[in-house]
Order: structure tokens, then sequence, then C-alpha cells
């Protein structure tokens, strides 16, 4: 019995194993960093690229997919979503994207994600394998989802980002860096227009004519603001220190405790600012606090981004689908965005920074390219740009050797809204696609 028991152990485990082991045979591979290779071979083992080429040789076994005239790329990255935190909009209960309070850099968005979410396989199907997911939108203006904030106290540090996959049982399993980064969300000084970086819309009239305190007052109000910042920030290394003295009176202070990566310089701080004030004054905040930091959404990179290339920050981009965010702006000032940052020489990667149009990313990047963003930069802004951004470009991001097999396998270029998906992998598991839509499709479909 002992025996037989073994021998079914091992059977079971030899089953499992081949799940993430296989080979795609006979496709063109779209690496992102190298040449496309047409005509060759994936082998994948043990849910990583094990290698690539046109002569490579099934192993004894090993189970073959065929995939001649077919292509492969890197699975694609959203780098600013709310998935798995918020599923219906409208119904509060749904909603988990806000906490009350200023600086809540203990709370990590990983703990609050639904893997059951329908939100899921919505973005899969389209060739979305990861995301990153904050604990809150962190914008009124700019297509960020609202400004939607627990309670009715304006967040600073509304926590950690963390950077997972579209799929898997728990939110353990879908993890990738549970804390990528953290969010805080930079205030700025009010103006008329649709508003941004949370600030609250102003009218000129109401500045100059003193109807909301007169610009000195809001001027008080946003030096009030940053140094608040400042002082947390000083609080947390001084935490730091008092630590490291290992003094017998010290005690743990899970706020304070969560800054100390930061510190480190081994998390970046997300920063929203969409003005070229607040992207100037973020700049000059991380250089003081001597961190990391990686912008989220700007708008005015025409004044920011000689001073962003010198200091070699990474910005993520909204949707480049998007309306002015002044009534004063270009129809356009969305669209060229992409453009003037590859331009400029600064590291960009696309976000759609909500829920509703994650499923659209592919095709932001396509817009991108009318507006002058050329075809492999657009590509990248969604593979391998995020991985570097986010720390993760030894595991994701391209085709390569010793790399997760997150990879799709599609009749076509995944930018082009026509093209169809025929397989989808995550760490060389294949994941079904289908979805809530797919489903009530053939349900109707097949109707007596």
């Amino acid at each position: 019995m002992k025996v037989l028991g073994l021998l079914i152990g091992c059977a079971l485990a030899a089953g499992a194993a081949s799940i993430d082991t296989f080979l795609i045979r006979g496709a063109d591979v779209y690496a992102v960093t190298g040449p496309v290779m047409q005509g060759v071979s994936v082998l994948v083992r043990d849910g990583k690229i094990a290698d690539i080429g046109a002569k490579l040789t099934a192993p004894k076994g090993i189970r073959i997919v065929e995939a001649k005239g077919l292509r492969v790329y890197p699975g694609m990255i959203d780098s600013a979503t709310e998935l798995g935190l918020q599923e219906i909009e409208s119904v509060r209960e749904t909603e988990d994207t806000g906490e009350l309070g200023q600086f809540l850099p203990q709370l990590r968005a990983l703990d609050a994600v639904n893997p059951a979410s329908e939100h899921f396989p919505v973005v899969r199907v389209n060739g979305i394998t990861s995301v990153m997911t904050f604990p809150s939108s962190g914008s009124a203006g700019a297509g960020a989802g609202g400004g939607r904030f627990g309670g009715g106290e304006r967040q600073v540090i509304a926590g950690q980002a963390a950077l997972i996959h579209t799929d898997g049982w728990t939110w353990d399993d879908m993890a990738i860096k549970p804390g990528a980064a953290l969010h805080l969300i930079f205030p700025s000084m009010p103006r008329g227009g649709r508003g941004g970086s949370g600030a609250p819309d102003v009218t000129p009239a109401a500045v100059a004519g003193g109807a909301a305190g007169g610009y000195t007052l809001a001027r008080q109000t946003y030096e009030a603001q940053i140094a608040s910042i400042s002082q947390f920030f000083d609080d947390a290394r001084a935490y730091q220190k008092a630590k490291a003295a290992n003094l017998a009176d010290f005690r743990t202070n899970l706020k304070l405790e969560a800054m100390l990566p930061v510190l480190e310089g081994k998390v970046p701080v997300a920063i929203t600012a969409i003005r070229a004030s607040a992207i100037h004054d973020a700049v000059q905040f991380a250089a003081k606090q001597n961190i990391k930091i990686v912008i989220l959404q700007p708008r005015d990179l025409k004044q920011t981004a000689a001073e962003l290339k010198e200091k070699n920050i990474p910005v993520i981009l909204g949707r480049v689908l998007a309306l002015p965010e002044n009534e004063d702006d270009a129809y356009d000032s969305a669209s060229t965005l992409p453009a003037e940052a590859y331009k400029a020489g600064v590291k960009f990667a696309l976000g759609t920074f909500g829920n509703e149009f994650v499923r659209n990313l592919p095709y932001e990047a396509a817009a991108a390219t009318a507006y002058g963003l050329p075809y492999d930069e657009a590509l990248k802004a969604i593979t391998i740009n995020p991985a570097q951004i986010w720390g993760v470009a030894d595991q994701l991001g391209s085709i390569e050797k010793g790399k997760w097999a997150d990879l799709i396998v599609t009749n076509g270029d995944p930018l082009e809204i026509q093209t169809q998906i025929a397989h989808l992998y995550m760490k060389g598991k294949e994941v079904e696609l289908t979805n809530r839509q797919i489903e009530l499709y053939k349900k109707y479909l097949n109707r007596p």
C-alpha cells in the first residue's frame, strides 16, 4: 500500500508540474526587448521561459502548443487601476478604495483585493496579465476615477499599491509585488478648470476677489499641507533612527514602520501630481527627502519634461483617449503626451486610473501612435517599461530566458481591436479566456 501511495503521489506531482511546462511551436515571437523572431519555439518549464529558438526539440512527453501563423507577446501591464478593490462604483458596499485618515502608509491594497471580481476576466480577454492596483484613485480630475476618498477627510498618503496578476484563487496567489509603491497624493494650488491632484475647483474670480479666501489664504493652506507631509517624513526618519538604536523604550508604530522601505530606497513613492507646479514641487520634495518617486498622471509635460529627465524620474500617463484637463487646453492634449514624453527622453508607462477602461489598455497605446509615438515605444509602454518602473523587469515585461512565462498568443497585432487572443499564460499556467459577457453571449445565442 505504501508503494502504491507513493506511485500515486508521484503521478499527481508529475501531472501538476506539467501544467506549467510546455512548448509553443512555430510562432513569431515579439520579445519587445529585441528583434522579432519568426517561426521559432518557446520552451516553458516550471512556469518560466527556459529557451527560445528555431530548432528546439520538444522533450519527451511535453505538451506542445502548435502556433504556426500565430504570434507570441509578453502579457500586458496596466500601471494604474483599482482592480479588485472596486466592483460597482455606484454601490458603496462593493468599494474598498479609501479609508479614514490622512496618513495611511500601513494599509496594503493587496489585502483588500477580491480575486473573484468580474473585472479580472474582462481584462484578461484583452491580454492584460498584470496590473498595479492603488488604494485610492488619487485625483479629482484627469480621468482618475473621481477622487473617491474614504469619508470626508482628504487622504495624503493613501497606502501601498500592489502589482498583481489578473488571475488567482487568493490575493496571495495573485501578488507579484505586494508593496510596489507608496501612494502620495500631492497637494496643489487651486485654479480654474476641471481641477486635479485632489484640489477643489476654484474660479479665477474667487481666488482674486477673496470669495474663497483669496490667493494668500490658498497659498498658506498649500504650504501648510506640504509642511504636514514633510513633518510625517521627518517623524518616520526619527522612528528609523530610534529603531536602529535599539532603545529600551522603543515601541513599534505600524504607520512609521511602513515608511522604512521608502526611506531606505527600496520602495518608490507614486505621487499624483498633475499640473506643472505640483510636479515641480514633488520633484523638489523628493530631492529634499532623498526618496525615489514615480509621477502619476502628469499633464503639463512640456513645462516639466526637462526636469524629470534630468532627475531620471519616470511617469505613469493616464488615458490617451481622454478629454482636455482645462478648457483652454488643446483638444488632443492627452493624446500627445506619450509622444512628448518619448521625445523628451522621459521613461513612461500607461495606466487607465480606474476600472472602466482597463480592458482598452492596448487600444490606448495604439491611439498614441496616431499622435507621434513610434509603435515599438507604444508596445513598451504596456510591457517592459512598467516592469522596469515597478522593479520587476527581471521577472516580467518581455520574452527572455529566465523570466516568468506571462505570455499571450494571438492571431495578429494585440494593439489592433480585431485581433483575437488564442492562449493566455501567467507563470506558465494557461488561463481560460472567458468572462460574463462572453457567457451571456453564448447563452442567448443558443437559446431555443
